[in-house]
């Protein structure tokens, strides 16, 4: 599994929307200009997370995009699951149900199920808010959300 440049850049963009979270709403130029990536590809992104409801956005002198959620309710899974669709490492795993008639029979099946339990407990159980505790360590900047 390798995840994309998108959902890289979603994650930040989201990251810097918690890191930036005061209720004022921020513009995709600022947060482009911060996190140094084409505003025009963090528009296709954003338009993803505001139509699932991720983000908030206004139009007009003041408008821009805010969380929609508190950052300590988001996690990277979420995220990354919305802009990248299943983090599984092999198909027969993307649905709840194994689909697969060699399940039954198939020696590596185990071997991909302990690796897709890996991910999943890693990606759901860190939070945007946990990131931004991370960042403000890692850049001495001390967030208050």
């Amino acid at each position: 599994m390798k995840i994309s440049t998108k959902g890289r850049y979603a994650l930040r963009l989201m990251l810097d929307l918690a890191e930036h979270n005061t209720g004022e709403y921020i513009t995709i130029k600022s947060i482009a200009a911060r996190q140094e990536i084409s505003d025009k590809y963090l528009e296709q992104i954003i338009t993803q997370l505001s139509k699932a409801g991720y983000v908030k956005s206004t139009r007009g002198a003041q408008g821009g995009y805010r969380l929609a959620m508190a950052p300590d309710e988001y996690t990277v899974g979420m995220i990354l699951r919305l802009i990248e669709g299943s983090l599984a490492p092999v198909a027969c795993l993307d649905d709840d149900e194994n689909q697969c008639t060699r399940a039954n029979e198939c020696a590596t099946l185990e071997v991909w199920s302990s690796l897709n339990k890996a991910i999943n407990s890693v990606v759901d159980n860190i939070t945007l808010a946990d990131l931004v505790d991370r960042q403000s360590s890692l850049s001495g900047n001390d967030y208050v959300i």
